[in-house]
């Protein structure tokens, strides 16, 4: 559901000279009344419990006073859902489609397919990308619920902020800052032979220093054969922090070993959906992660903020997939200036964001059917400008150039490598009017790209050499309306995409492909949507909400003209209610709709659509001082279900599964 406030295809390409030429005649009129901060703090009203996020701008700001169609989930909302995971909490979205293959979710926001959701949904955590180098799903369960202050949901693309894979939307994960002295230790057990335990502390060290540790374990049969896991976690912070200056330092490991289940036809899922498949009865894989993060900032005066992150991670994935063991190496390495700068005006504040995101990462691939290894650079320099023209009403305009570099060497199709070089361009537009404390209406233009990874780039046809850049362009108009017991939100928009890349069973293999087809830039498309979010305060103790999304998505050029893109549902809905029986019992229930799909895979809409299901869900609280307890049903109707379809080979969803979960704060 939406965030309850009151309680908590044309093409335009600018190089970035003319765009920062274009936000500069911007900003020169209201530079003209600007008068200094101190005076004017009051200048601009805002609603007392809006809320801060830092996913739009890449700075602190507010959803209703910002351009776009923004969700908070904050930490009371996720434990009113008594929820243990972020897939259960990202399932309640109905914006949200979910795909999951028994190996891990992937997140599609403004209808993507299975297969492409994980390349176009950008999920960052603290603002650093999860998103791999390749096209691996990136791994949420390394986030426990313990270390999560909230979750930021932007529908929509976000081209001229983050660049790269950010086209249907981003969702951003903030972890817990060290500002409290104290931890929690939770416990939880349940269906499937799952336990799992959580602690997290931290404390001053003196004035300016503090620290933050978490850790957590879990493990599990799953709902099918041969899918046990066994996950583990561990993080550690180190921040200083004072009036002007801010430095921190974290470190991060994440081990997930787990065995893999395999596709079904769709007579053995309809039979026994808990089996596994017969073909591949070894397959498994070990992934281990080790990141570390670093972060400085300083406060120049009271307009100028200056800060850097770098970020390195290192992936080994150790596997046996399709009968044969093979290894998959990655490292990443990030740096993230900007400048942010806020300016006061007799309208309210001018927010000026410059940086700059360079990345280098490689990618090293020993597996019995690829030998194949790509070095990726990427260097992107960006601008946005949020300007007040009078006191409720103000534009955001922007611009990003991306450039892209592989180094690509594959047995197959580049035995002595190759380069590839791309770039990219964003532009955007938006107009934000805020009347009234109860009414916003935005209207804006986001120009967005995203760049094949660094396997695409090696499968593709015999006679293609290298892929273009997806572009595209989103379209998207809103109204929000939150009185005091209420908040409503209404939106529309169109997404169209251009050399939309994909997996086209169909293509002409690269030379000694293994298999058939190869990753194309496909026909345009587009995307129509429109959502529906509502939240109520029916009484003290009770809430209830609803939320519905329609999306239209359909290939506009080519063979597959007017045929509905693969795996994505027209309709999706979610309903929830909770009401607190008394000061320490509250009971959460839900339901989440995805309506029929064609299978992944299947661009000519040949086969029949894979049918519409319910997932009902119900949550107990107990909460006493520092004690919390839960227990939570998921699918409690027990109903049966494909949480994925490729090329038809099912994968089963999860059926009725009961977690029994205690905590102690202190």
């Amino acid at each position: 559901m939406g965030t309850f406030l009151n309680n908590k295809s044309n093409k335009t390409s600018i190089k970035l000279s003319k765009v920062a030429v274009l936000v500069g005649s911007a900003l020169s009129l209201p530079f003209a009344s600007v008068v200094s901060a101190a005076d004017t703090k009051e200048s601009q009203s805002l609603n007392s419990v809006d809320e801060v996020i830092t996913v739009i701008g890449r700075s602190e700001n507010t959803p209703l006073n910002i351009a776009a169609n923004v969700n908070v989930i904050d930490a009371a909302q996720i434990e009113m859902s008594g929820a243990v995971n972020l897939t259960e909490v990202l399932r309640g979205q109905s914006g949200i489609q979910i795909s999951d293959s028994n190996s891990g979710a992937v997140f599609s926001l403004r209808g993507f397919s299975s297969d492409q959701a994980a390349n176009n949904t950008l999920i960052l955590i603290d603002g650093r990308r999860l998103n791999n180098m390749d096209i691996a799903a990136p791994s949420i369960n390394a986030i426990p619920l313990n270390q999560i202050e909230r979750v930021e949901i932007m529908s929509g693309s976000a081209g001229v902020l983050y660049g790269d894979q950010a086209v249907g939307g981003v969702i951003n994960i903030i972890t817990k800052a060290p500002d409290a002295t104290g931890g929690s230790i939770q416990l939880s057990g349940g269906s499937f032979d799952t336990y799992e335990g959580r602690g997290d502390v931290s404390g001053a060290i003196n004035d300016a220093w503090r620290y933050y540790a978490a850790a957590s374990y879990n493990q599990g049969d799953n709902y099918r054969e041969h899918n046990a896991n066994e996950t583990s976690s561990v993080l550690g912070r180190l921040e200083y922090q004072t009036s002007k200056n801010n430095f921190f330092v974290e470190t991060s490991y994440y081990d997930n070993e787990r065995e893999l289940a395999g596709s079904l036809t769709k007579e053995e899922f309809e039979n026994n959906p808990r089996q596994a498949s017969k073909l591949y009865p070894d397959d498994k894989q070990h992934e281990m992660t080790t990141a570390v993060r670093m972060g400085y900032r300083t406060q120049l005066n009271s307009q100028w903020l200056l800060s850097a992150d770098m970020n390195y991670s290192d992936t080994d994935v150790n596997s046996v997939s399709y009968g044969s063991a093979g290894k998959i190496k990655r490292s990443l390495f990030e740096f993230n200036p900007k400048a942010i700068a806020k300016y006061a005006t007799d309208n309210g504040d001018v927010n000026i964001i410059f940086g700059a995101d360079i990345s280098k990462g490689d990618a090293d691939y020993a597996l019995s059917y690829i030998n194949r290894d790509n070095t990726q650079t990427l260097a992107s320099v960006y601008l946005q400008a949020d300007v007040p023209l009078t006191s409720t009403l103000s534009y955001v305009v922007g611009g990003r150039y991306s450039d892209i570099k592989d180094e690509l060497t594959d047995a197959n199709k580049y035995p002595n490598g190759i380069e590839l070089n791309n770039d990219a361009t964003a532009f955007e537009l938006g107009v934000n009017y805020r009347p009234s404390q109860a009414n916003r209406f935005y209207i804006r233009a986001d120009d967005n790209f995203r760049f094949a990874k660094v396997d695409e780039q090696a499968f593709t046809p015999y006679d293609v050499i290298g892929l273009k850049p997806q572009t595209g362009r989103s379209y998207e108009a809103g109204w929000d309306w939150t009185p005091k017991s209420h908040s409503l939100r209404l939106s529309a928009y169109r997404l169209d995409l251009e050399d939309e890349i994909f997996y086209d069973s169909n293509a002409k293999p690269p030379v000694e492909g293994s298999w058939p087809g190869a990753n194309v830039n496909a026909d345009s498309s587009r995307r129509y949507g429109a959502s529906l979010d509502w939240d109520w305060q029916v009484t003290q103790s009770a809430q209830l909400g609803l939320e519905y999304n329609y999306i239209d998505a359909k290939y506009t050029e080519g063979a597959n003209e007017g045929k509905y893109l693969a795996w994505v549902a027209q309709n999706t809905g979610s309903g929830y209610v909770s009401v607190d029986l008394t000061q320490d019992w509250q009971v959460f229930a839900e339901v989440v709709y995805t309506g029929s799909r064609y299978e992944g895979g299947d661009a000519s809409n040949a086969s029949p659509k894979i049918e519409a299901y319910w997932l009902s869900n119900l949550a107990v609280n107990y909460t006493h001082d520092n004690w919390l307890a839960s227990i939570r049903v998921d699918n409690l109707l027990d109903e049966q279900y494909a949480s994925a379809v490729y090329y038809g080979g099912y994968y089963s969803g999860t059926g009725r599964a009961v977690r029994l979960t205690a905590s102690y704060r202190f």
